[in-house]
């Protein structure tokens, strides 16, 4: 049961070991472009090229898909960013459970995007852990957990497809121990240690220049590449795509350029200064800042505003 990019890599994995997928659970197809047209999932498109049964309920998982779904006799349920509540009918109906795998290293970052929070947080680690399904929001017994340190300009982007690996490969590992029953599930903490990893939505990428550099850092790379840190200039809205923090001092506002030659973008922050490094301007491509710079009539002092 899975959706989106992140499960295809343990799908694959699941094939490639020997496994027997008999269904695919995923969302129905949606249209995309500006055609319209209807595009199924990652998930389903990769089912179907091995000729996987996909099933893909419409509403709300029931009892009525619960026995339809029974009918596929599973041992094991194996759910990956599916998108939607799974009931207690479809939790208890194989004999070894639903097994999660989530990105994080539980119990912290409980929630929709823990890739994204992570890097927004600075974390210098990260992993993936397989856990049992339960009631609760990522709250199951935990049968594995595998970390991976972040790099210095990880985005949310890299470290997705670092996680995805990492999830599929601790997968097909874990999962003949629980069917042996030579692994033992350990319950989590009631209380994680980092907030709810909620879902990011667009707004969430507008830049507050009164942060510290560093923390500006590390929500540039954690908005790409969705939704883009992003800020206004001269009325047009621009996204900053690459950057870096120093410890320089302008002087002036929060927000305000500086432009110490011809190459170089500093934007004075509340401590410290952002060095934007590659930028895209509304209705432009993506360039560095040099390139930018070159054509540019934004001068030193001007301010980028939230309006």
């Amino acid at each position: 049961m899975g959706t989106p990019d992140f499960a295809v890599p343990s799908l694959q994995a699941l094939i490639d070991a020997g496994h027997d997928v008999c269904a695919a659970v995923t969302k129905p197809d949606t249209m995309k472009g500006r055609s319209g047209k209807l595009t199924p999932c990652p998930v389903k498109a990769l089912a179907e090229q091995y000729g996987i049964p996909v099933l893909t309920p419409e509403k709300k998982l029931n009892d009525s898909f619960a026995e339809e779904l029974a009918a596929y006799r599973p041992e094991v349920i194996v759910v990956i960013a599916y998108g939607k509540i799974i009931p207690d009918s479809i939790l208890k109906l194989a004999p070894l459970g639903c097994i999660n795998v989530h990105a994080s290293l539980l119990p912290a970052y409980r929630g929709a995007a823990p890739i994204q929070w992570a890097v927004l947080n600075g974390e210098k680690e990260a992993g993936v852990t397989i856990m049992k399904v339960g009631e609760g929001l990522d709250t199951g017994d935990i049968y594995a957990r595998e970390a991976v340190r972040l790099d210095a300009e990880e985005t949310s982007d890299s470290l997705f497809d670092k996680l995805a690996d990492l999830g599929a490969s601790l997968l097909v590992k874990t999962l003949p121990e629980i069917a042996a029953g030579t692994i033992v599930p350990v319950p989590q903490p009631a209380e994680s240690p980092t907030e709810y990893a909620r879902m990011i939505v667009k707004s969430d990428g507008l830049i507050d220049w009164s942060r510290p550099a560093e923390e500006l850092d590390c929500f540039v790379r954690g908005m790409n590449s969705w939704p883009g840190a992003f800020s206004r200039m001269q009325g047009k809205t621009v996204k900053v795509w690459r950057a870096g923090a120093t410890q320089e001092e302008t002087g002036l506002p929060a927000g305000s350029l500086a432009l110490p030659d011809k190459e170089t973008l500093l934007v004075q922050t509340g401590r410290g200064c952002l060095q934007i490094k590659e930028l895209q301007l509304e209705g432009k491509k993506r360039m560095s800042a040099a390139d930018f710079l070159r054509g540019s009539q934004w001068k030193a002092g001007q301010r980028f505003t939230d309006e």
